[in-house]
């Protein structure tokens, strides 16, 4: 029986599924058996690993087990764990971020800039704890991809930091001419954007000039600013409607019982607290930049770099990226201790 719903016996918000939790460890377990002990050991860490937190979405070495070095037969049990946690859309989107390192690649190579290996194979798996037990984790990363994964007693789960990119954006030449795999965050953006009235425009648009990329970088951990823009209780009717088209563009990547929990976590928050806020030019093709912001979860969007046509986006949450309230939570009921001290 799946339980679904945003919160926690253990108090604070989580999303919360048995069901997703045992297929999650199941695929993981065999996943893990398909290996020798030599690329069971690159894959796998203690939770506690400093590892776990360590995190980044740029082109680099990574620990863990590659796409590259598993066999076939396990490169699929991956894809099997990702449609575990994953829509059918959240999986198709993660295979397309990594086969663009093969158009990123040809790119380059054409501009004569090519300046690292753009490999699809190059996306790492990293397992933290015993899976299937009271608390464990995984990460799935790469190069514009970092999606993490806490589950904490067989059914409470974090999904967040989930980072997403694209480079191009939109693929402007070749075979793939006009393919834009991240497009719902921008469009559903530009449409809140485009419904405004002027007033609320004026009151969403933070600043002229975007940032250069996404203001909280890797961080492990985050730390929320003052909320800025224009506030979800100055949104009506059709607005409102497409305030909450755009937050599940995010959630909507997600396994649908827990994009269910996850914008069910967002409303219990209070929609009039969501700020949306925008910075840089308004007309497509133009450098800009958006933010969501409620009182826990924090959503950001950049496309500056390459001539504005390079994304970056995440999803975090103040107090449970990597799982954070959620494993206080269970260590402080299960020993009576803090997470700290256990």
């Amino acid at each position: 029986m799946t339980s679904n719903s945003s919160g926690s016996a253990l108090g604070g918000i989580a999303l919360r599924s048995r069901d997703v939790a045992e297929r999650s460890a199941d695929a993981c377990l065999e996943l893990l058996d398909s290996l020798g002990a030599p690329e069971r050991a690159l894959a796998s860490y203690p939770l506690g690993d400093v590892e776990r937190k360590s995190w980044h979405y740029i082109p680099k070495s990574r620990p863990g087990l590659s796409l590259g070095q598993m066999g076939e037969a396990t490169r699929a049990l991956t894809h099997k764990l990702l449609a575990t946690v994953l829509s059918s859309d959240g999986s198709h989107t993660v295979e397309a971020i990594m086969d663009h390192e093969k158009i990123l690649g040809a790119s380059e190579r054409a501009e004569g800039k090519s300046r690292h290996v753009r490999d699809p194979g190059l996306y790492h798996l990293s397992v933290f704890g015993p899976v299937g037990g009271s608390a464990w984790g995984w990460r799935f990363e790469g190069h514009h991809l970092s999606m993490h994964f806490t589950i904490v007693e067989g059914e409470l789960f974090a999904t967040v930091p989930s980072f997403l990119g694209a480079n191009p954006a939109e693929v402007r030449s070749g075979p793939q001419k006009g393919l834009r795999i991240l497009a719902p965050l921008e469009d559903r953006a530009r449409a809140l954007l485009d419904g405004l009235e002027p007033a609320q425009r004026d009151r969403a648009l933070l600043s002229d000039r975007a940032p250069s990329d996404i203001i909280t970088s890797n961080d492990r951990r985050l730390s929320l600013r003052r909320a800025e823009g224009l506030h979800g209780g100055a949104l009506e009717g059709n607005q409102r409607d497409q305030l909450i088209a755009l937050l599940e563009a995010y959630t909507g990547r997600l396994e649908p019982h827990l994009a269910r929990a996850a914008l069910a976590a967002v409303r219990d928050q209070g929609l009039d607290s969501v700020h949306f806020g925008w910075a840089g030019g308004i007309a497509r093709g133009e450098p800009h930049y958006y933010r969501l912001q409620g009182p826990r979860f924090f959503a950001e969007y950049d496309n500056v770099q390459n001539g504005a046509n390079h994304i970056h986006t995440v999803w975090r949450d103040s107090d449970d990226d990597f799982g954070e309230d959620i494993l206080k939570a269970h260590y402080e009921h299960e020993h009576g201790l803090p997470e700290e001290r256990r």
